[in-house]
């Protein structure tokens, strides 16, 4: 499994996420949000399949965007939603934060 495949299914879950939200409370942010992190992580999943420049780097900041705007929140209401969404966050950091360093170090060589 490539990094594309994360990339892609933490696109639809983040960008669902946001439909979601919107349609259960009619929050703008949500869907505003959650649509505009689930085009970076699908636009960075299709950079990385085709082997284009810059698609970890869309995924990295995609999940950077996600940590900082969902771990606070969940340290401070200690919802699960929250929550979800900081391991989603975290998760993604991890995945692509290990691309971005192998691949570095591989230019650098």
């Amino acid at each position: 499994m490539g990094n594309d495949t994360p990339a892609y299914i933490l696109a639809a879950l983040t960008a669902g996420g946001g439909i979601t939200g919107y349609a259960r409370t009619g929050s703008i942010p949500s869907i505003a949000a959650g649509v505009t992190v689930g085009a970076l992580y699908g636009l960075g999943g299709y950079r990385i399949q085709n082997r284009q420049p810059y698609g970890v780097e869309l995924a990295l900041l995609a999940s950077i965007v996600l940590a900082g705007s969902s771990i606070p929140r969940a340290l401070r209401s200690q919802k699960p939603l929250p929550a979800g969404l900081s391991l989603l966050a975290l998760y993604g950091l991890w995945t692509f934060g290990n691309a971005y360093r192998l691949s570095y170090s591989v230019k650098r060589a």
